[in-house]
């Protein structure tokens, strides 16, 4: 089953080769990480003194959400096991930029390998790693019966298994029948641990084949976030926020695909009460920064373009009211620094919710004391985001129209919106110490010899 399954994933990166090479030439993509996912070329940082010292702990975390959230628990573990390598990969260029940026205490950071046997020994082999964690639950076969032989246990942390994902696992066990069962059934006894977020979580994962010994109900760690710090463009867009009276505030992050037209009438609603408001603009995907400034402009308004502010002060303002000129929306085309600007805003809409995406974080903005505003799709926030509406602390819309008289209404009501900025920054307080109790178990795997199992 081994041999189809990597025959299978070589094909479908042979068929897509085409859409890889007019990537990678046209945006740089893909191309550049190809060694070292081929496990062929590795960063200096990673092959240095590898083979000195205890064995290194590996955190992978495929993306910017995944990254962000284990920053803390990485951090938590250089902290408890100094005298341990620390190495962090990531599938995505976007995941790769947050992890250089925001884990500089790392010993390395580099790509995960494609799931095929020879890249997976080859990197096992340079990184020569002690223990294994994942973050979320991706699931790569050869990478953990690799890891398994090789006599490293891996562990699956802040494990969540998506309702998309659960049916598709459902269908496809039905129409392959057993084969597929016992297949994925060895996979997953591979990992040593499964510590989920929630018990729903933690049935559909025995329910895919992990061994109910090996999981356990643990909590979700993104709620140990950590505010983030003052940044030098919160500071300059305060200022100017002030100068030249614009406002209220209204931040749009991780808007992808389809959403873009959705944001901007509402923010046209807004408009019609405030004229003077301002929006940040933050789409999820950097190739999406293009479709969203043409969405901008569309709708009569001029791009500000977050990469082309002078932050000294030097230059005329990009705020500022140009007679015959269109307001301006802020882009923000940058990595990083939308959780600090959530923090300026006196309302939030936080994407990948209208449109069927699963949802982005809406911790994030819980975090400074503002109440996620989202669609309906938040699949990969299921238990946050239900909890949230319990509490009072989130608003669910359904369409631009919804959502820009949702931003009305809290606009017009400051009472309500602290209240709810209060209740969410509550829930987040609430939940924290996953992380700790993480490290902790961490650290039973590391202390305890291979031969004794679970």
């Amino acid at each position: 089953m081994y041999f189809f399954y990597s025959m299978f994933t070589a094909a479908g990166v042979i068929l897509l080769s085409p859409y890889f090479l007019v990537k990678g030439i046209a945006q740089g993509k893909y191309l550049r990480n190809l060694p070292e996912r081929l496990g062929r070329r590795f960063p200096a940082e990673l092959r240095a003194d590898a083979a000195v010292g205890p064995g290194a702990i590996w955190v992978h975390a495929v993306s910017v959400g995944e990254a962000l959230a284990a920053l803390p628990l990485a951090q938590s573990l250089k902290r408890r096991f100094p005298e341990r390598r620390l190495v962090i990969s990531t599938t995505t260029a976007t995941g790769q930029a947050v992890a250089r940026e925001r884990m500089k205490f790392a010993d390395a950071i580099f790509y995960f390998p494609f799931d095929w046997t020879g890249p997976v020994r080859r990197t096992l082999r340079t990184v020569r790693p002690a223990l294994i964690v994942i973050f979320e639950t991706e699931i790569w076969p050869n990478f953990l019966r690799e890891a398994r032989r090789a006599g490293v246990p891996v562990i699956f942390v802040n494990g969540r298994i998506s309702d998309r994902s659960f049916r598709k696992f459902s269908r496809a066990m039905v129409f392959f029948g057993d084969a597929l069962r016992v297949f994925l059934r060895g996979v997953l006894h591979d990992a040593t641990l499964y510590l989920m977020q929630s018990d729903e979580d933690a049935r559909r994962v025995v329910a895919l084949g992990a061994s109910p010994a090996r999981v356990e109900v643990a909590g979700n760690m993104k709620y140990d976030l950590a505010p983030p710090a003052q940044s030098s463009l919160v500071t300059w867009l305060q200022a100017e926020l002030a100068r030249y009276g614009r406002g209220p505030l209204l931040v749009a992050g991780s808007v992808v695909s389809g959403e873009e037209a959705a944001v901007l009438e509402a923010l046209s609603a807004v408009e019609r009460r405030w004229p003077d408001a301002l929006l940040v603009l933050a789409p999820r995907k950097p190739e999406r920064v293009g479709a969203a400034a043409a969405f901008i402009e569309q709708s009569g308004r001029a791009v500000v373009w977050r990469s082309r502010l002078h932050l000294d002060g030097a230059s005329p303002s990009a705020l500022a009211d140009r007679p015959g000129q269109p307001r301006g929306v802020l882009l923000l085309d940058t990595m990083g620094e939308l959780a600090a600007v959530y923090g300026l805003a006196d309302t939030v809409f936080v994407g990948g919710s209208l449109e069927p995406a699963g949802g982005h974080n809406p911790l994030e903005p819980a975090v400074v004391g503002k109440a996620p505003v989202f669609g309906p799709s938040m699949e990969n926030f299921r238990d946050v985001a239900a909890e949230f509406l319990d509490a009072g602390a989130a608003i669910v819309v359904h369409s631009g129209a919804e959502l820009g008289a949702t931003w009305v209404a809290l606009l017009d009501d400051s009472d309500r919106r602290s209240r709810m900025g209060r209740a969410a920054r509550e829930l987040v307080e609430r939940h924290r110490g996953v992380t700790a109790a993480t490290v902790d178990r961490v650290a039973g795997l590391l202390a305890k010899p291979q031969a004794e199992g679970l």
